[in-house]
């Protein structure tokens, strides 16, 4: 019988598995918290390979067991529904060996992580930053469809509603592996409320979208942290005006793109209790820090290798939203559907299943699978 080449590339991965699922209950391992993450993700990657291998396996055996019966069964009612399960398996095997596949291809190491969105409002003006707002509901919406928690952690209001700039934190399973679609420019197409005579207009705005970074993802030198401490201003009684709550956090690192030292500075005034600003200006600096050395990441493999979408380029048109047509077209793989609302309105996972199916193809190309 011939080599199934598939079946040969899960050889060993049983063992790998039981290997894992005791290195995961052991305590040494508990207490290592980057080691003990890096395994529960394999253990999940495995768990979901090895259930696929098994059903593939099963399908293999059916369709041997369903050629025996056809070859040498008299009975013609056994012989017809061994062929309708010939049929049924033959169908099938082909699904389960791209399933596999897929699994086999390395994943992004960031899907499963948390993201830090960011919306700003670009040509346009007040236009521009209310559909930046726009924007924001419909992530809202399709947060709480996801079942996602949603933090906002800090917002730039436009003169006439919407925002110039809002900055948001998502909380779930596999979020940035679903949100990372979403960087890009977003263009409109319509009337503004402010038109008086009726003309479309067309503004954008831009979408970034970061995998949250972790303690473990960057190292910080606590000590060279500056801290300062300020009275937040506006509205909220007399605890927000009288107590020192809001804090700025300096610090000085090399930036790994220009090779300089620069000075990051962030402000953290959301909350009425210091050590929650503290906590938040702290993440917010392994952030920016880890995005900035994602980007020389990025940049360094970049000529290696090209994925369709998902790129995180912020300054790509990814995707046009015409009001007048009541259409939205994602430019990316051509995909347009004439139901706006309902996508405004948070009902964007068709589409983000779309774009998934095309990069899926292209990292399958990419392998040697």
């Amino acid at each position: 019988m011939e080599e199934n080449p598939l079946l040969k590339r899960l050889d060993g991965l049983d063992l790998r598995f039981e290997e894992v699922a005791t290195f995961i209950t052991d305590p040494e391992v508990i207490a290592d918290r980057k080691r003990y993450v890096r395994l529960t993700k394999e253990y999940r990657e495995l768990e979901k390979l090895l259930d696929a291998a098994r059903r593939y396996r099963e399908l293999l055996a059916g369709v041997e067991e369903a050629k025996t019966v056809i070859a040498e069964e008299e009975d013609e009612e056994l012989r017809a529904m061994a062929k309708e399960e010939l049929d049924a398996d033959l169908e099938a095997i082909p699904k389960i060996e791209n399933e596999i596949k897929m699994l086999l291809v390395p994943a992004d190491p960031e899907d499963a992580k948390n993201a830090v969105v960011e919306i700003r409002g670009g040509t346009g003006g007040d236009e521009a930053a209310l559909f930046a707002g726009d924007l924001f509901r419909m992530y809202q919406k399709f947060a709480e469809r996801k079942g996602w928690q949603l933090e906002v952690t800090s917002t730039s209001p436009g003169a006439s509603g919407g925002y110039k700039e809002i900055c948001f934190n998502l909380i779930g399973d596999d979020v940035y592996g679903v949100m990372k679609y979403e960087s890009g420019v977003h263009r409109v197409q319509r009337v503004p409320a402010t038109e008086t005579q009726g003309r479309v207009h067309t503004s954008a705005a831009t979408v970034a979208v970061l995998p949250e970074a972790e303690e473990f993802d960057v190292e910080i030198q606590e000590g060279a942290i500056k801290w300062d401490t300020f009275r937040s201003g506006g509205a909220g009684g007399q605890n927000v005006n009288k107590v020192e709550s809001g804090v700025r956090l300096r610090y000085m690192w090399k930036n790994p793109v220009t090779g300089e030292e620069d000075e990051i500075l962030i402000e953290c005034t959301e909350t009425r209790d210091q050590p929650k600003n503290k906590e938040r200006a702290l993440s917010r600096l392994r952030t920016y820090i880890y995005s900035r050395e994602r980007e020389k990441y990025l940049a360094d493999i970049a000529q290696r290798r090209k994925t369709l979408v998902s790129t995180g380029d912020r300054s790509a048109k990814i995707r046009t939203y015409n009001f007048p047509q009541g259409r939205m077209t994602d430019h990316r793989i051509n995909y347009t559907i004439y139901n706006l609302a309902a996508f405004m309105d948070g009902d964007i996972q068709e589409c983000i299943d779309r774009l998934t199916i095309a990069e899926n193809a292209e990292r399958l190309k990419e392998s040697t699978i």
